[in-house]
């Protein structure tokens, strides 16, 4: 993960709520500084695979190279857990957060659950 993330989700409001640029997974934002922490904020959605997809992506792994239905599927669950994160962090005043980080973990077979989770933070920019 880089500086900031991926970008901007064009299927959920959280962007207005906290701009994706003031989401980082560093522990500082360039030109901030942190006035308050609110502390872990996180986003957790379980995520299935359904039977057509699943089959679908079988046929795909015989020609081999990137399984889309599947890639499609994470990044559609990464977008929402994140967006559920920044929703979290709106939610206790914050107008930033740092350290983002995501976790996935098999809940059982075709069961996922991705958790993005960060901390809140109040930042106010520095002058020069």
């Amino acid at each position: 993960m880089g500086t900031t993330s991926a970008g901007p989700s064009t299927k959920s409001s959280s962007a207005t709520l906290i701009p994706h640029e003031m989401v980082t997974s560093a522990l500082e934002l360039p030109g901030f500084r942190v006035a308050r922490n609110l502390g872990v904020v996180r986003g957790i959605v379980v995520r299935s695979r359904s039977v057509l997809g699943t089959i679908g992506a079988g046929l795909q792994t015989i020609v081999g190279g990137n399984i889309s239905l599947f890639s499609k599927l994470c990044e559609q669950t990464r977008s929402e857990s994140f967006d559920l994160m920044i929703e979290h962090a709106h939610g206790l005043g914050a107008n930033a957060i740092i350290c983002a980080r995501y976790e996935s973990t098999e809940l059982m077979n075709g069961v996922t659950e991705v958790l993005a989770y960060g901390t809140a933070v109040v930042v106010e920019r520095i002058r020069p």
